[in-house]
């Protein structure tokens, strides 16, 4: 079974630092593009930021510059640190892989969410 889980969510006041992690297990060959989206109440799902399986990224407008999207292959792991964080930032969090399963089955995989707050 494939599973994507994540952590590092929570409450934190404006200006302050979290960082996501998302970790993908099970029978997996290979992992492609990982990133991390948002969703607010009331609005659509968003994509944060987005990592090639070489490294290369981009972001939303909105968060580049204050958030840094990394991922460690070793550990099929997928990370987001979040700086100067602001109350716009409030969200839950999902993180999506692209998985080649080890079936040869290929597929869009996700999260199930993690609360980032930030208020004060």
């Amino acid at each position: 079974q494939v599973q994507l889980v994540e952590s590092g969510g929570g409450l934190v006041q404006p200006g302050g630092s979290l960082r996501l992690s998302c970790a993908a297990s099970g029978s997996i060959f290979s992992i492609g593009t990982m990133a991390w989206y948002r969703q607010a109440p009331g609005k659509e799902r968003e994509l944060v930021a987005g990592i090639t399986s070489g490294g290369h990224t981009n972001y939303a407008d909105s968060v580049k510059g204050r958030f840094t999207i990394s991922r460690d292959n070793a550990k099929n792991t997928v990370y987001l640190q979040m700086n100067s964080l602001k109350p716009e930032d409030t969200a839950v969090y999902y993180c999506n892989a692209d998985l080649l399963l080890r079936d040869w089955r290929r597929s869009d995989y996700w999260g199930q969410g993690t609360q980032v707050t930030v208020s004060s």
